[in-house]
């Protein structure tokens, strides 16, 4: 449906901003179409490393290409020493996504070719970032658990280097796979609120750290990045199976939202909340311990019956990152850290065909105002 003259959709529900062709969501089938593929072939055939290079170069990569592709990655990991004392040196109480935001920020600031606007410059500082931001927030999640930080192992993949600077261990086949998934599935959604916030700065011309910053600032909140934390608390509230069916009736009767539920695109259901539904649960008979699927599961069967709300990616992506040893309070940072391949490829897009984003605001103040002298 066409906008009439000033209109106003709030949330900019349905507005169109601009053309891309980098991702797609249909919420009436559901499905997700990402440089053409959809998701759920994406999850079942590509690592991060190769959605990565989708994202970049619009292509998937060959052979030669990917290992060339995987090395340069592995030469970005390692994060300056300054990086690493901040992130040592920040109070323990310090809320971790924006910890990450200033660390971000930190490394552009320590960037002197930060201005410069050619494409290629640009798409190097995005690959270090994609490299990078895994580096800084495994180093949170060790500080937090009160460990010393692991150095990256070159030796290892994207996802497998990163679980091992997080637990300092290898991951078993299961294991990896499911945490692969993850960051493939988190990598790219179309035009939410912090890739549009990423476009917004770039559009501006300003430089791609400020455009990540944004990003990050954005992702943070509940309402986005941040439901994932609130999923697997609410898990954790609940307690049990047995208490499931009271927690969700007690919520809705309070008029409570309840993190990991409903979607402004997907009307359908959440082809990714799928996926990792069944990932879930295979990891849990895995290490014979499904407490925390069976209590998600029957927390959506409430949800369904009574409100007939469908779980989001996030529901049950908590668990599995659970599962896999992530503290809830870094959760949003994870998924931040498989994002930036997709925010990488906005900025891409928005640099090559730039046009500044600039709305504007119906009006509904006062009028005819006179200032009185005194």
């Amino acid at each position: 449906m066409a906008l009439k003259d000033n209109e106003v959709r709030e949330g900019l529900e349905g507005v169109v901003a601009f053309e891309s062709t980098i991702s797609h969501i249909d919420g009436t089938v559901p499905e997700l179409v990402i440089r053409g593929y959809d998701i759920n072939d994406i999850v079942n055939n590509l690592t991060f490393e190769q959605i990565a290079y989708l994202l970049l170069f619009s292509e998937l990569p060959s052979a030669n290409k990917l290992a060339d592709f995987d090395a340069e990655l592995k030469s970005l990991r390692c994060i300056p020493n300054s990086i690493l004392e901040f992130l040592t040196g920040v109070p323990g109480n310090s809320q971790p996504m924006s910890v990450l935001r200033t660390a971000v920020s930190m490394l552009g600031s320590m960037d002197s070719g930060v201005g410069v606007p050619d494409q290629n410059s640009i798409l190097l500082k995005l690959k270090t970032l994609i490299a990078q931001i895994p580096t800084i927030v495994a180093a949170q999640a060790r500080i937090h658990a009160g460990e010393t930080s692991i150095e990256p192992d070159l030796s290892l993949s994207h996802s497998s280097n990163y679980y091992y600077m997080v637990t300092g261990e290898i991951a078993d086949e299961k294991t990896l796979n499911a945490f692969d998934s993850i960051l493939v599935i988190y990598a790219e959604h179309e035009i939410n609120a912090s890739t549009f916030a990423c476009r917004v700065v770039m559009g501006t011309e300003s430089d791609v750290y400020s455009s990540v910053v944004a990003g990050i600032s954005a992702i943070k909140g509940p309402l986005h990045g941040g439901a994932i934390d609130g999923s697997m608390n609410m898990l954790k509230e609940i307690g049990c199976v047995e208490n499931a069916e009271n927690y969700v009736k007690d919520a809705l009767a309070q008029k409570r939202k309840l993190p990991g539920f409903g979607h402004r695109v997907y009307r359908a259901g959440d082809p990714r909340a799928h996926v990792l539904k069944s990932m879930t649960l295979e990891l849990a008979n895995s290490r014979n311990n499904s407490k925390w699927f069976d209590i998600a599961l029957e927390a959506e069967k409430q949800m369904a019956n009574l409100k007939n709300i469908i779980p989001n990616v996030d529901y049950y992506a908590a668990p599995l990152l659970y599962h896999i040893g992530f503290p809830v309070i870094l959760m949003t940072n994870v998924v931040t850290s498989a994002r930036i391949a997709g925010w990488s490829a906005h900025i891409l897009e928005q640099h090559g065909n730039n046009r500044l984003i600039r709305p504007r605001a119906k009006y509904i103040g006062k009028s005819g105002m006179k200032i009185q002298k005194t």
